[in-house]
């Protein structure tokens, strides 16, 4: 693969990625702009390649055939798009079945798709680099449960460590069909010992099954953010959903709104898995991840400046600048808001906030072209709901909340509920002044980096100062600047003083 495959440098570009798992087989087509990527297409087919490979050593025959079939079809897709590069590769059921080989010559033949067949060690390390791919700072295990193997990995600091392959997938333990949940329990447990080396606060879950399993403890708790990526569990309420999961029959689960049939076949399963994951390793928490070995590939191969910028960052400024933004705008703005951030309520740690109130400033732009009656619902809702990993579900709403104050909107917000459940009242607070920060810098400048460079604004003495140079300041510190001015002071309980050049001292 040439090395600046996926460099920074250059137009957006589009990859493919065709995943070849024991259960399914999946095609996602991604734009690329920089670090910044987006899934624009993403189809799967439950063919279940490995159903059989415990009782025969052998891929599943209709299996198979159904792979091929779909193989054939996103071989034709990838014809018609010409992504700059496709990533084809095969896990674990492909790696073990004793035709696995003969399966990737006959998709050679008939498709023209080359298959790479990842070892366990690879398909642990992938899985890893696609969590930390959408959550830099992930600090735990990551496990992967596919439809055979289970892979475990530490992730810590942004470094890999050593991976393990177990055989822990609902289809590698078809010689424990129709044994009692306790039984299969006891099967798994007795399969995980070599997990005893993984222990951790943190688990980072990838794998279908349970991001399915999320959804339901989503559902069940009326959680008002369907965003599985970085959705986060306490081990207890993951322990509890996998149990309640686990005593369900296949018939009950298949009217769970949503649920395939083939989904709720191994559901039980991964639900057990995970329960033993909690136990053995001493979890405090379940963190899922909705990236895992397709995202692994594709991070692997961007240069290395792009793989070290901020995905929250990078995602920010790529949807701002959807807008038309002026590209200097949002670097004028994050210095000139920079010594009213320091003043403002911290909401999760100085560092942190200081990241948020950069992304904030590369959204400052988002509603440019919207309709103005529905500006601050669909800005508010565009953040909060944004395909941008790196990013927790709290720090969602701090940006959302950011947003909306930046266009004007209440306190109140287009989703009330969902602010004051994900955040605490002085994240809402700090959240919000943020927000009216960024407004009164680009209301009182126009959105012109030059003439915001002629102003600055400062706390102190118990007071907003808000200065502007000799000469600007019949021009910058109008009726305008002295409203926005007042709604930044009176939420941080502080007077407005505006001055020109002259009086600055």
């Amino acid at each position: 693969m040439p090395a600046t495959l996926l460099s920074a440098i250059g137009e957006p570009r589009d990859v493919a990625a065709i995943d070849i798992g024991s259960n399914s087989v999946r095609l996602v087509l991604y734009r690329l702009e920089g670090r910044a990527i987006w899934t624009v297409f993403n189809e799967k087919v439950l063919a279940g390649l490995g159903r059989d490979l415990a009782t025969t050593g052998k891929l599943s025959v209709e299996g198979s055939a159904q792979a091929l079939v779909a193989l054939k079809r996103f071989a034709a897709v990838v014809e018609g798009v010409r992504p700059a590069h496709t990533f084809i590769a095969a896990t674990a059921a492909v790696r073990e079945a004793e035709d696995g080989q003969a399966f990737c010559d006959q998709v050679a033949a008939e498709t023209g798709l080359r298959i790479r067949i990842l070892s366990g060690e690879e398909e642990a390390r992938y899985a890893a680099l696609g969590v930390l791919a959408g959550i830099p700072a992930a600090h735990g295990v990551a496990a992967d449960l596919g439809g055979s193997s289970l892979e475990l990995i530490r992730v810590e600091d942004g470094a890999l460590g050593r991976g393990v392959t177990l055989p822990l997938g609902p289809f590698a333990m078809g010689a424990q069909e129709g044994l009692t949940p306790g039984k299969l329990r006891d099967a798994i447990a007795t399969r995980l010992k070599p997990a005893a080396d993984y222990r951790a606060d943190t688990l980072y879950a990838v794998g279908g099954a349970w991001r399915t399993l999320a959804q339901i403890h989503m559902d069940m708790g009326a959680y008002p953010l369907h965003v599985v990526h970085q959705y986060e569990m306490t081990a207890q309420e993951a322990r509890d959903t996998a149990r309640l999961i686990a005593r369900q029959s296949k018939s009950s689960l298949e009217k769970w709104p949503g649920l395939s049939k083939k989904r709720a076949e191994t559901l039980p399963h991964a639900a057990l898995v995970l329960e033993g994951l909690i136990e053995h390793l001493g979890l405090k928490r379940v963190v899922i991840s909705a990236w895992g070995v397709r995202e692994g590939l594709l991070y692997e191969a961007l240069d290395a400046e792009t793989a070290a910028t901020d995905p929250l960052l990078a995602g920010c400024t790529a949807l701002g600048a959807r807008q038309g933004i002026s590209p200097s705008l949002p670097s004028a703005l994050k210095g000139w808001i920079a010594p009213l951030v320091d003043a403002l309520p911290v909401a999760f740690d100085k560092g942190r906030d200081a990241v948020l109130a950069d992304a904030a400033c590369r959204l400052a732009d988002l509603g440019a072209r919207l309709h103005p009656d529905h500006r601050v619902e669909l800005a508010f809702d565009q953040v909060l709901r944004a395909p941008v990993p790196g990013q927790t579900h709290a720090e969602r709403a701090f940006l959302a909340v950011a947003v909306n104050a930046r266009y004007g909107g209440s306190s109140g917000t287009p989703e009330r509920s969902t602010v004051e459940r994900l955040l605490s009242e002085e994240q809402r607070r700090a959240g919000r002044a943020l927000g009216l920060a960024i407004r009164l810098a680009c209301d009182l400048s126009g959105r012109a980096p030059q003439l915001l460079a002629n102003a600055r604004a400062r706390i102190q003495d118990g007071a907003l100062v808000i200065t502007a140079a000799d000469g600007y300041a019949d021009v910058l510190l109008g009726e305008q600047t002295r409203r926005r001015g007042k709604a930044l002071a009176e939420i941080l309980g502080l007077k407005l003083d505006l001055r020109n050049g002259a009086a600055a001292g």
